[in-house]
């Protein structure tokens, strides 16, 4: 099931959409509180964004910045500022599409459509990775706490990238061993442990002590 994220203020236009996303069998989520938009679409974890430009405390232009820093999943701009001017600035700003309000219900669930369809079916922008409000960063190799930024080896993000799509599951050291061998560095035990140990201390000193947890004779979970 696909989760779409909305940001708008307008508490009619609002219930609307979440109604009307609902009712196409997709998962809507509207933000609760303008100010920390990005700890609940951290939390949300979605697949695409509605974002309104004209918001209280911080634009969409704004938040469209703090979302491209963390991914590269769909945004979808609604404002009924829609001269040129601000459509040309919501795509240079990283927006995927923009549609002008008053919109028709229709219109707006055959462009998420289209666009999931676009974006997912072929496997070209994966879901945010995320736990306890750190997310990984698919683009550059890099893990987002708290404004901090954390550059991995490949090996460190590819143990993180396994067990944050496996999160809430237990990953055998063996499966980590095969997909860090899919990058071409050689892998054995040792090498498992000693990058292991490196990218807890890594995670411990951002503040992200216990992340990553080990299951005895089984292997590791994130939960």
């Amino acid at each position: 099931m696909y989760k779409i994220f909305l940001v708008e203020d307008d508490e009619a236009i609002a219930a609307a959409v979440v109604k009307h996303i609902a009712s196409w069998g997709w998962e809507p989520r509207r933000a609760e509180d303008l100010t920390k938009v990005m700890e609940e679409f951290t939390a949300f974890s979605p697949h695409l964004v509605l974002l309104d430009i004209g918001l209280p405390y911080r634009n969409g232009y704004h938040w469209c910045t703090e979302i491209r820093k963390l991914s590269r999943i769909p945004i979808v701009f609604l404002s009924s500022a829609s001269d040129n001017m601000n459509i040309v600035m919501a795509m240079n700003m990283g927006g995927d599409d923009f549609i002008p309000k008053p919109f028709d219900l229709e219109v707006l669930s055959a462009k998420i459509q289209a666009i999931l369809r676009r974006t997912y079916d072929f496997g070209s922008a994966p879901p945010l990775l995320e736990a306890r409000g750190a997310t990984l960063d698919t683009g550059d190799n890099t893990l987002h706490y708290r404004d901090q930024k954390l550059e991995l080896t490949r090996n460190e993000y590819r143990i993180l990238q396994v067990l944050l799509e496996q999160k809430g599951r237990t990953v055998s050291r063996d499966t980590l061993m095969r997909k860090l061998w899919e990058t071409d560095s050689f892998v054995d035990e040792n090498t498992l442990t000693v990058n292991m140990a490196r990218l807890r201390r890594k995670l411990e000193g951002m503040g992200l002590t216990g992340l990553i947890r080990t299951k005895k004779g089984l292997g590791y979970l994130i939960e």
